[in-house]
């Protein structure tokens, strides 16, 4: 088994998996652009559902839409002590519980909830599985937004639910965006949506990779049918982004970070 290098905490991020209209096509094209290797869970319990990993080191999950009216999408995972707690938590804060928490074949507590802006992530409570094995590092997740329709009920939200408290961050002179924090550290971000998502489109979580090459990753992305949304640009103090959609509709962000001081 590979190492473990991944740091996950109750309360923060430590699950992210993408539902998909074609799975297969899903786990072609993620394979491609980012180097993964792809599995399916063979107990057809798991319903087609397996994981990306990283050299070796699991990074994500996918699986088919149990929902054919679902669109396709990643969604991020808290990881919580207690999930049905949790649940309650998210509706006294105003939130919705859209799939109650159950048992996943021993391996977790799943439940899947919408905060009052309307972004959709899950909770997970961990039993076998613990969450991802890699983090923060080329070819896993570095980062993840809430692209908020209504950013203030969102920081009530998440610091009623989570402990998560909010800070602003300098974006230079690109609008206003929060930085969330929780013991001090940034964990994830939150501002409005950027401009030109049509006003149809509610409030997501959108999850960052980190790549090694922004432009080119971005070109591979378009080659191999999916569709760049926004840069590649250069973001202040953080690094080189683009905004991707992958064949079958689900966004995400690919990040070349800058190098860290020291």
């Amino acid at each position: 088994m590979a190492e473990r290098t991944a740091v996950v905490a109750t309360n923060e991020f430590g699950w992210f998996d993408l539902g998909t209209s074609d799975a297969e096509a899903g786990r072609n094209f993620y394979s491609q652009l980012l180097g993964w290797t792809a599995d399916v869970v063979p107990d057809p319990q798991a319903g087609g559902y397996g994981f990306f990993k990283h050299e070796g080191q699991e990074v994500a999950g996918v699986g088919p839409l149990q929902n054919p009216a679902q669109p396709t999408a990643w969604t991020p995972y808290v990881l919580v002590d207690d999930a049905n707690a949790t649940a309650a938590k998210v509706r006294e804060a105003g939130g919705n519980v859209l799939m109650d928490p159950f048992d996943v074949m021993g391996q977790g507590w799943m439940g899947i909830v919408q905060d009052p802006a309307g972004a959709v992530f899950g909770i997970w409570q961990p039993g076998a599985h613990t969450g991802v094995d890699l983090r923060d590092a080329p070819g896993s997740v570095v980062w993840v937004d809430s692209m908020s329709r209504d950013p203030e009920a969102s920081k009530r939200f998440y610091e009623a639910v989570f402990g998560w408290k909010t800070e602003a961050f300098e974006t230079g002179g690109e609008g206003e965006y929060w930085t969330f924090t929780k013991d001090g550290r940034g964990i994830a971000g939150v501002y409005p949506p950027m401009q030109g998502i049509p006003d149809e489109v509610p409030s997501y979580w959108q999850v960052h990779f980190g790549v090694t090459n922004t432009d080119e990753v971005a070109k591979r992305a378009a080659e191999l049918g999916g569709t760049v949304q926004a840069g590649p640009f250069d973001i202040p103090n953080v690094g080189r982004y683009a905004s991707i959609a992958d064949p079958q509709g689900a966004s995400f962000g690919i990040l070349q970070a800058l190098p860290r001081e020291g």
